[in-house]
């Protein structure tokens, strides 16, 4: 599989909007730029391993996505032009093949990117093309002539290439370039041609951004609620307390065993959670690996959940868990379970979880009393964002 750095260059001085860095401009509560990020980010392990993002010189984003996002960023600094910024980009970008996407195009579509990858090879780039729809006349002062669009291209980005060949363009071919492809064909070399997509516009006049913007609100009105599952298993042993829901079990002889506290429907919630708003599980936010969450209270770790759940735009619905476990008996400790996690999740809300405990009916690890374990479908519904990030 070729693995692919995705270069968002996101260096232009906003001219053509009035001055605006457009990049930074806020579309349904995310910058510009984060639009493709997270398009790209949707194909790790797919062939996109890292992405760089090209800011202008001088300009600094102090959390430029998150504190743990599904593949690495890397920052690179602009330079005086288009071509000096995506060269900037590639000698920051650590794989052999890259993609060179304009940040002001945020609706570039999966199968785009995947037909780029696949056609794009260590002796030929690829980029997306569409046949130019409307008539075109060359204006020369008074004069006006017909110009036949037969055989006329418009092309977008992403544009795909093997990232040796494509610096040694840009280096020989690049002053003046209107984009990669210009210097990649200048050099001699092999160019393929994918088809396009109509929604990967690019956001140049302050209309553009008003379509822009009209699209994502459509886009976050026809995705307004989501499911997640979660699960989470422990071993139960002798001196360690039992904590779930973050309420402990007292008369029980056993605890169960983890990195934290090891409550494992605090966890079960929280993973459950974090899937239905496409965020990493709580193994990579919080790994085991980390001393500073030996002994984690996870009743915080999920609260932390919720804060960057909330920050993604959604809100907690609805949680249904069941957690299996042959002893200690768990009915009565459930309703002080579901005020404490409902104080977390919804505070406005108190009734928005429901918990079930049941017994394995003597099977398996849970049913010999080894282990617990915990299944959890959460429901998310979107709310508009009520300011949108300047950077």
């Amino acid at each position: 599989m070729k693995n692919f750095s995705f270069v968002i260059v996101a260096g232009g001085s906003g001219s053509r909007m009035g001055g605006q860095r457009k990049q930074f401009l806020p579309l349904d509560g995310r910058a510009l730029w984060r639009w493709s990020a997270e398009r790209a980010a949707s194909l790790a392990g797919a062939g996109v391993s890292e992405i760089v993002l090209v800011l202008p010189r001088g300009e600094a984003v102090s959390q430029p996505w998150d504190e743990n996002p599904p593949i690495p960023l890397r920052i690179a600094e602009g330079g005086a032009s288009r071509a000096d910024s995506v060269l900037n980009g590639l000698l920051s970008a650590s794989y052999d093949y890259v993609m060179v996407h304009d940040a002001a195009r945020p609706f570039a579509g999966e199968a785009l990117l995947r037909r780029l990858m696949e056609a794009t090879s260590k002796t030929a780039g690829a980029i997306p093309v569409l046949p130019v729809a409307d008539a075109l006349k060359r204006v020369e002062g008074e004069r006006v002539s017909a110009v036949d669009r037969e055989g006329l291209f418009i092309t977008q980005t992403p544009q795909s290439f093997y990232r040796p060949a494509l610096i040694d363009a840009l280096r020989e071919h690049g002053r003046g370039a209107k984009d990669e492809a210009e210097a990649w064909l200048a050099a001699g070399l092999e160019l393929h041609c994918v088809e396009g997509e109509r929604l990967n516009f690019k956001v140049t006049w302050p209309d553009d951004l008003r379509m822009a913007r009209a699209l994502a609100e459509r886009e976050r009105e026809e995705v307004t609620q989501r499911t997640g599952l979660g699960y989470d298993v422990h071993r139960l042993v002798p001196d360690r307390p039992l904590i779930l829901g973050g309420v402990r079990i007292k008369d029980s002889p056993l605890g169960l065993l983890g990195h934290s506290d090891a409550d494992l429907l605090a966890h079960a919630i929280a993973d459950a959670l974090l899937g239905a708003a496409g965020l990493p599980d709580i193994g990579n936010l919080f790994p085991a690996s980390d001393p500073a969450y030996r002994g984690a209270d996870s009743m915080e770790l999920l609260r932390e959940v919720v804060r960057r759940v909330r920050g993604e735009g959604w809100r907690v619905s609805w949680v249904d868990a069941v957690v299996q476990a042959q002893v200690p008996r768990l009915n009565a400790h459930l309703p002080e379970m579901k005020k404490r996690l409902s104080a977390i999740l919804d505070p406005g809300r108190p009734n928005c979880v429901n918990l079930k405990a049941k017994s394995a009916e003597g099977t398996g690890d849970e049913g010999r009393g080894g282990a617990m374990t915990c299944w959890v479908a959460a429901t998310l519904y979107r709310v508009p964002s009520e300011e949108g990030e300047s950077s």
